[in-house]
């Protein structure tokens, strides 16, 4: 009778070891380090801000822990593809290129691009206004392909630097007209930088931030989504945008809108399969 108790008791717990193996594997993942108010230094060492504590927050609910590594965002997609990294917690900007690539979440804020000026500069009204001048953007990232692009039509010189702190210093020394980027990232610099002022938002860019992980990782994107939704639920990025954002999002903002499916809607990789949502 003991052993076969033991043998049972040993039964049960091979059966289950393979998902308390899942629940405490570390997930693996990186953001820009540089990327106010999304992740950015911290006083006395580590990385703080928006996706840190959002991404923090989904490991502990899916009870894994979690490694991010602060690093220059053009270095995070190609990690990710390599093995490196599971997921990318940095805010990325979904486009049909990358969601062919990768599989995404559903978003969970929206983006726009926005120029940053240096105080007393001549506001932008289009990009034709940038003619002869240089626009400094973080590298490997949509505003740099854009204002490229952009700048063989209009006759202006783009600069690409690792980290988008250099870019808001190279129009604050002068050394670039503007600066292009995420509307919540302009609108916190200019906060925290008297010199530094938001100008033109471009509204047609309007896009979702949504978490990207392996095309071949569909399992992981579903997990990491559940848990996104029932944040979006009982209102936890809500105040995530409160905290480092500075405004209460509105009852349609990707902050609490939890759309059907898995990914984003119209967007290459999405499964509008309808799924229960579990919130424990």
């Amino acid at each position: 009778m003991i052993n076969r108790i033991a043998a049972a008791a040993a039964a049960i717990l091979l059966c289950a070891s393979p998902a308390v193996a899942q629940e405490g594997k570390p997930l693996r993942t990186g953001v820009d380090g540089s990327f106010p108010p999304h992740a950015f230094p911290k006083p006395g060492g580590g990385t703080q801000g928006f996706n840190i504590d959002l991404f923090t927050e989904v490991a502990a609910r899916m009870k894994r822990p979690i490694t991010i590594d602060a690093v220059s965002f053009s270095t995070l997609i190609p990690g990710m593809q390599s093995g490196r990294y599971d997921f990318i917690a940095a805010p990325t900007t979904v486009t049909k290129e990358r969601a062919e690539a990768m599989l995404f979440t559903a978003g969970y804020l929206w983006t726009a691009f926005q120029f940053g000026i240096k105080k007393g500069s001549k506001p932008i009204t289009g990009w034709a206004d940038l003619k002869g001048k240089v626009v400094a953007v973080n590298k490997g990232t949509p505003y740099e392909t854009l204002s490229k692009k952009m700048g063989t039509e209009h006759g202006f010189e783009v600069q690409a630097y690792d980290y988008q702190t250099d870019a808001v210093q190279a129009v604050l020394s002068g050394r670039a007209y503007a600066t292009l980027v995420g509307n919540t990232s302009i609108r916190y610099i200019a906060k925290q930088t008297p010199m530094f002022v938001a100008d033109l938002e471009l509204k047609e860019t309007r896009a979702h931030w949504a978490a990207p992980v392996p095309k071949d990782n569909p399992k992981l994107r579903a997990e990491l989504q559940d848990v996104l939704d029932c944040m979006k639920k009982d209102g936890s990025i809500s105040k995530l945008s409160e905290k480092w954002l500075g405004y209460t999002p509105g009852p349609d903002s990707l902050e609490n809108v939890i759309t059907p499916g898995y990914g984003v809607p119209d967007m290459p990789g999405y499964d509008p399969t309808p799924h229960p949502l579990h919130c424990g």
